[in-house]
């Protein structure tokens, strides 16, 4: 019998990503350009050093990196952080620790920037929060990003996606813990503390000490193929920790609305920037 105390998104499933490292990189979305202009315009002008959590295979590496940034990036997975040697060989002023960022060594009063994008969730915030206010100098910027589903355009493609996972996702996961349709939330709704909470898994930058907080957010529209759609919800916790037998029937179920609808998935994607800086 399954086991329905579960969601998918316990900490101890974020091991699950280095085991499909090359599909990863291939298929996990980007974040606009609107965005890290907003964090290079808050950080300021001049050389500066960023520190980057669960950077994964490097998505969210590559415009800090151009911009000139000196980035140091933890990673706990061991195939993850080989990609990204391989992937940023050429750049000298790129390394990489194969770490939690809860157990990385780490120099206190350091970083110009520390950033994670898609990742904070996954950190213990009790630890990780004052351990980011404690990496940045004065003045230093922590910055959090992440991407929200906002809408499926054709409803009735939606439903029918939803009646997929009644009968093979939530047999196994908590159903009171459905991933949340957010396409009427309003700009507050994202400052309200459950939704900060929902997302980065702590209430605010202001309990650790952070100032000058602001969230931005950016829309973005991307149309899927069923096969990349599946391939997208493969690079998800949740989706991984099915039984072998319920993924499968999933992602055929999803495959075959898909292409009953003609062949193609548009999703509204709403991004968000967290930022803040120690005083």
């Amino acid at each position: 019998m399954a086991d329905k105390t579960k969601t998918g998104w316990e900490r101890e499933n974020r091991v699950h990503f280095d085991d499909i490292v090359v599909n990863y990189d291939k298929i996990r979305w980007d974040y606009p350009d609107e965005l890290y202009a907003d964090i290079f315009e808050y950080s300021g002008a001049g050389h500066k050093t960023a520190l980057e959590i669960g950077a994964g295979t490097g998505k969210a590496t590559v415009p800090i990196l151009n911009a000139g940034y000196d980035v140091t990036a933890v990673e706990m997975g061991k195939n993850m952080s080989a990609f990204m040697l391989e992937k940023f060989k050429e750049y000298t002023n790129f390394n990489v620790i194969t770490s939690t960022f809860e157990d990385a060594v780490l120099q206190d009063n350091s970083y110009d920037l520390i950033y994670a994008a898609s990742a904070f969730h996954w950190v213990d915030a009790q630890i990780g929060c004052p351990k980011v206010f404690r990496l940045l100098k004065n003045g230093g910027v922590f910055a959090l990003l992440r991407n929200n589903v906002a809408d499926i355009d054709d409803s009735e493609t939606y439903d029918e996606i939803q009646a997929v996972y009644e009968k093979h996702y939530y047999t196994q996961h908590k159903s009171d813990k459905r991933p949340i349709k957010i396409s009427k939330m309003t700009y507050e709704d994202f400052l309200k503390p459950a939704e900060i909470y929902r997302g980065f898994r702590f209430e605010s930058m202001e309990q650790y000490g952070f100032t000058d907080i602001t969230m931005k957010l950016y829309n973005a529209v991307r149309i899927y193929g069923a096969d990349e759609y599946i391939a997208l919800m493969d690079t998800m916790s949740d989706h991984r920790a099915l039984s072998a037998e319920n993924k499968a029937a999933l992602y055929a179920g999803i495959k075959e609305v898909i292409l009953k609808h003609g062949g193609q998935l548009k999703i509204d994607y709403i991004y968000q920037l967290y930022i803040g800086r120690t005083p």
